[in-house]
């Protein structure tokens, strides 16, 4: 169990997103109207950096009641200009973080659009973290991705369904319902913004999506959809922060109807003879408490994405090792102790046992083969926390990478700690500011380093490219990651020096990483 004060700072970073578009701003200052046709919304401008935001500007109906467990509706036309000036309420979510929740949260904000400029420009569209929990649309300043650009790009973040909402399993959402309606939330999405971006000034043929945590789990999720056949090409790049990827089991396993069945038990729908239309009945505060009950207060998160045999047909790892993807280029950046935050830092366990308690299906011989690979790693503490690290969010990075072959990009952040999530404040710097309590203790404010680091992800994001920079940085070339060559660390010396250099991958992690793959359908992968 991890501390109340690790617990409150695992959740705040993990919940840290946006629903916001930044455009380039023109040279008038006055809020712009854009028609979308279904609706009209008026944006306004900060008159100190001459940027416009948009805020709430809705992508899909709202999934409620009939609505509720199925796919995104196209929005209702409404009259009138809207405005779009107050912050989209959160999706409802795990431990009810932060206030005006609703169900009704399926919306975009945008920032700087007042008006076309000439030609279209990149599109960055970043997809929140918070394993498929948590996460909302108040916290990231787009603008703070504008300046890392000089007004080069458009960026457009997105809210989608989340828990039992967004990502509730079992044969009956299967019959009467849609699995991974979260996933299908960004699709949508995806697809407002393959129709709509060029009046907001973007290039729907130059989109990158980046996402953080579970938002970079979710792009791996678009990246291997549709057996990599997504039509129309929703994107061109991909950028993953941190790629979580928790077991994902077909939608009708043993482990994804018992969580169906916890849901329907725990809302009183057992006695329906139509459970999924009782669930679609039952108000929200009661699915919101029934998934508390069933997450409890760990970190072993549940309702995440499912195997549902239309949209995602296969576990990730065989369409990546197929090299069936949707994309043209990846850039992929882990942090270095990713384990960390996730593991009871007071009573480790030995390599064998945590293998076992993490992965329900694991059987001795493959346990067997974990403490051989971590049983010389270091103290028992230190195997745990590689454990968890590697298995969810690290070696499927490689994975990915290779699904890309030649076309990917691969980074580690370690500025000590290293730890998860702690890399957000680079790209996104207002967070020091506008989120004091999170503390930010390594936080290392050089110029230098935050300009090479925070410009890679805007400078793929523009030319598939990092080594094409916007601004002149300290970052060497940056090679193409092949398997077991090289990736791009960004750190610092004792000295608080930036320390940015190229580094060979370690052949025991790959070792490690194709072990892990080896057993995929055991773990989930």
């Amino acid at each position: 169990m991890l501390s109340q004060k690790q617990a409150l700072l695992w959740i705040s970073l993990l919940a840290l997103l946006v629903s916001i578009l930044v455009l380039r701003s023109p040279s008038k200052s006055s809020p712009p109207i854009v028609d979308l046709g279904y609706a009209k919304y008026q944006g306004f401008v900060d008159t100190t950096t001459n940027i416009t935001t948009f805020l709430g500007m809705r992508y899909a109906a709202a999934p409620i009641r009939d609505w509720r467990f199925s796919a995104p509706q196209p929005p209702a036309f409404v009259a009138g200009v809207q405005q779009a000036t107050t912050q989209p309420e959160q999706c409802f979510q795990a431990r009810t973080f932060g206030t005006n929740s609703s169900e009704d949260c399926l919306v975009y904000y945008p920032s700087d659009a007042a008006g076309v400029p000439v030609g279209g420009l990149p599109t960055v569209v970043w997809i929140h973290g918070g394993g498929y929990v948590l996460g909302s649309a108040s916290q990231f300043r787009g603008s703070d991705l504008l300046a890392q650009s000089n007004r080069g790009i458009v960026v457009v973040v997105i809210q989608y369904r989340l828990n039992v909402f967004g990502f509730l399993p079992g044969a009956e959402v299967k019959k009467s319902g849609t699995l991974n309606a979260g996933l299908l939330d960004q699709d949508f999405a995806f697809r407002w913004i393959n129709k709509h971006i060029s009046k907001f000034g973007g290039d729907p043929s130059k989109v990158t999506i980046w996402g953080e945590s579970a938002g970079a789990g979710s792009v791996v999720q678009h990246i291997v959809a549709n057996d990599g056949k997504t039509q129309p090409q929703l994107f061109r790049g991909a950028i993953t922060s941190s790629t979580y990827m928790p077991s994902q089991y077909r939608y009708d396993d043993p482990i994804a109807e018992s969580l169906y069945s916890q849901v329907v038990t725990k809302t009183n729908c057992t006695a329906a003879e139509d459970s999924l239309a009782c669930l679609r009945r039952v108000d929200a505060a009661s699915l919101i408490a029934a998934h508390e009950s069933i997450i409890g207060v760990g970190y072993r998160v549940k309702f995440v994405p499912v195997v549902d045999g239309d949209f995602i047909t296969r576990r990730p790892t065989l369409s990546l090792a197929q090299g069936l993807i949707n994309g043209q280029a990846l850039l992929s950046v882990t942090n270095a102790f990713e384990g960390t935050l996730f593991v009871n830092q007071a009573a480790p366990a030995n390599a064998r046992q945590y293998a076992l308690d993490l992965f329900p299906k694991l059987d001795t011989t493959a346990a067997d083969r974990v403490e051989a690979l971590y049983g010389g790693l270091g103290t028992q503490l230190f195997q745990t926390n590689a454990i968890e690290g590697e298995t969810i969010l690290i070696c499927p990075t490689y994975f990915l990478l290779r699904g890309f072959g030649g076309r990917a990009f691969k980074g580690e952040f370690a500025i000590p700690q290293g730890l998860h999530g702690r890399d957000l404040q680079y790209y996104f710097p207002s967070l020091v500011t506008d989120v004091p309590e999170l503390g930010f203790p390594e936080f290392f404010n050089n110029a230098d380093f935050i300009d090479a680091f925070a410009q890679s992800f805007i400078s793929f994001a523009i030319s598939l490219d990092p080594n094409t920079k916007i601004d002149p940085t300290m970052t060497p070339t940056w090679n193409q990651w092949k398997e077991g060559e090289t990736e791009m660390v960004f750190n610092k010396t004792e000295d608080d020096v930036p320390l940015v250099k190229a580094i060979k991958t370690s052949d025991s992690l790959l070792e490690r990483c194709q072990f892990w793959e080896s057993i995929g359908e055991l773990i989930g992968q």
